[in-house]
């Protein structure tokens, strides 16, 4: 009995201390991704990790339900797709043909109405809301410095970079995109409870609008100059921009960094399902027009979905893009695999949302192999 008192004792020592230097050493987020993540059994964020943090609510308005096809769920998954839904813990999968809900299947107790995290697929709602507080005059346009907004990137290379460089992930900054590692800047930004602070520690070393480097410090500083230029929460921006206008059937919710600094991970981390979230892809297929109205401007839709770079054909503002069979489809595309996936020509959104996604056939590769399938298998189903 000696003995244990005396080893809960040295161990509640060592923990002591261990809080002690997390606090000095200034990473003492990494109690909070202990709590909220590694002590689950999760090695990086999950589906339902929003219960986890703080959230501000979206509320909807009128809802606009999708109307089924007339051949709604009249042809089922496919083999090679079922194979990779199971492998991949797919939540969702949905197929919407002219507007129109095609196929649609949920899975692991998930329905329609079921939340999971967004992940990056954020970061189009986030561009989207700049090109709307263009559209509203707040932003003068993409060419506009962040150095209006943020003060303290006014000097030297950080002079140089625009809001639209925010948009495309090319801001020059030292931002490093490290999920796994605990002592990254992206785990630090998912814990931290002041994320501007962090924000506001970022340096710009390479020269703004050169190149794209995928960072989700982009984002999330794009969201602050969102702030500051409109005087509104990115939420309740959200929420009057898109979330009622487009007639989402569900209220969501969206993470802040804390209740006292109430900062949106602008980056991730917006919890909805499948349907509502195809409902941004629709938008920018109809050119920015919603129900005859024009939400955003329909030039900067089509900026969006194109490539800014011509060495990085990949990613325009807010959207990756990909060819695929001779065919152009533009993308909303978040961590373990969730994707809006959208084809204008032939007026199909493709959703897919789990736990998971698959690896890549090299590691140069920029797509993982499983988005192929989803388009490939889609596209077998209705053709039969």
């Amino acid at each position: 009995m000696k003995f244990l008192k005396k080893l809960f004792k040295w161990v509640a020592i060592l923990l002591g201390l261990l809080i002690i230097i997390l606090y000095v050493t200034d990473t003492d987020y990494l109690i909070k991704a202990v709590r909220t993540i590694y002590l689950k059994g999760h090695t990086t964020a999950y589906l339902e990790d929003y219960k986890e943090f703080h959230n501000q609510v979206i509320e909807n308005g009128t809802p606009q339900p999708w109307p089924n096809h007339k051949n709604y769920n009249s042809i089922k998954e496919t083999n090679k797709l079922n194979e990779i839904n199971k492998a991949n813990g797919t939540i969702a999968y949905v197929i919407i043909k002219n507007d129109s809900i095609w196929f649609e299947n949920y899975y692991g107790g998930f329905n329609a109405n079921s939340q999971s995290n967004s992940f990056s697929m954020a970061k189009s709602y986030v561009s989207g809301l700049m090109g709307k507080a263009i559209k509203d005059g707040y932003i003068k346009s993409i060419d506009q410095p962040v150095s209006d907004f943020i003060p303290e990137f006014s000097n030297g290379l950080a002079a140089k970079m625009t809001v639209g460089d925010l948009s495309s992930m090319a801001s020059g900054t030292n931002w490093d995109e490290a999920y796994y590692s605990p002592l990254s800047i992206t785990t630090r930004a998912y814990f931290d409870d002041d994320l501007e602070k962090v924000m506001l520690g970022l340096k710009v070393v390479d020269e703004p609008g050169k190149h794209f480097k995928y960072a989700s410090g982009d984002t999330q500083m794009l969201a602050m100059v969102i702030e500051k230029a409109t005087g509104k929460k990115m939420y309740n921006y959200l929420t009057e921009s898109f979330w009622k206008p487009l007639g989402c059937e569900n209220s969501t919710l969206w993470q802040v960094d804390s209740k006292s600094h109430d900062l949106v991970k602008a980056y991730c981390c917006i919890s909805s399902n499948a349907k509502d979230f195809a409902r941004f892809g629709k938008l920018y297929k109809n050119h920015g027009k919603w129900n005859g109205k024009q939400i955003l401007d329909s030039t900067f839709v089509a900026k969006s979905i194109k490539p800014r770079f011509q060495e990085s054909p990949e990613y325009g503002y807010g959207f990756w893009l990909k060819k695929q069979n001779g065919k152009h489809f533009f993308m909303m595309q978040g961590h373990l695999g969730q994707y809006v996936i959208v084809q204008p020509e032939d007026n199909i959104i493709i959703v897919r949302l789990g736990h998971q996604k698959s690896s890549r056939n090299q590691p140069s590769d920029i797509y993982t192999n499983d988005i192929s399938v989803y388009i490939e298998e889609a596209y077998k189903m209705l053709n039969k």
